[in-house]
């Protein structure tokens, strides 16, 4: 097996959910900002990128957070929320993005133009609950890569969609467009996570 397997190994296997943060430590917002920027290179549909986020580090602001999320402890415990919101109307960065695709020389105009009418065809007219599940989707990758990066650098995550979502959006002045999908509390560990097990493979998969 390759170093990069091995180290990628050993971070999928020492990240847990922490439910208790040293309410003392502090994560720089540079350091929140370096780790997103590496987080967005996820994959999305149609590279959309339907994600935003809102990063809470006001402690009176995680308090609020804390009623909506039924009390937990960890959202006024960790050093940081990092809510991620769906964009279910991602078809208006269409031009945006492959325009940006185009300049940066990753396609050619031809196909640019073809990327732009395809999904233009097919994501305005989508059902709204199409667009919903693929924004959910989208964004559970980026939550994904987000906390795997946290551990690799030292940090402990836990990702919660307990929330009353429609209290989320109304306290932060989201419009219809976006929706909150989950709040990763980011910290470091008070007490280390305990462990869980996996379903054995032989259980969940099948090969033909």
């Amino acid at each position: 097996m390759s170093e990069k397997y091995d180290i990628l190994s050993e971070v999928i296997h020492e990240r847990k959910s922490v439910r208790k943060f040293d309410s003392s430590y502090n994560i720089s917002k540079e350091e929140i900002a370096s780790m997103l920027t590496e987080a967005i290179e996820a994959p999305s549909s149609s590279n959309l990128q339907p994600w935003r986020f809102i990063i809470i580090q006001d402690q009176e602001t995680k308090k609020k957070v804390k009623q909506i999320a039924y009390n937990q402890e960890q959202t006024e415990t960790c050093s940081a929320i990092i809510a991620v919101i769906g964009d279910t109307e991602m078809y208006h960065n269409i031009d945006k993005i492959y325009q940006s695709n185009f300049e940066a020389g990753n396609i050619d105009e031809t196909n640019m133009e073809r990327l732009i009418q395809n999904a233009k065809g097919l994501y305005p007219s989508a059902p709204a609950d199409v667009r919903l599940n693929i924004t959910t989707f989208d964004a559970g990758l980026i939550s994904m890569q987000l906390m795997l990066i946290a551990k690799a650098k030292g940090y402990d995550t836990v990702c919660m969609g307990g929330f009353n979502k429609k209290q989320f959006a109304e306290a932060f002045d989201l419009s219809d467009r976006y929706v909150p999908i989950v709040l990763i509390a980011l910290g470091k560990a008070a007490v280390p996570a305990h462990d869980t097990t996996r379903m054995p493979l032989e259980e969940i998969a099948t090969f033909i």
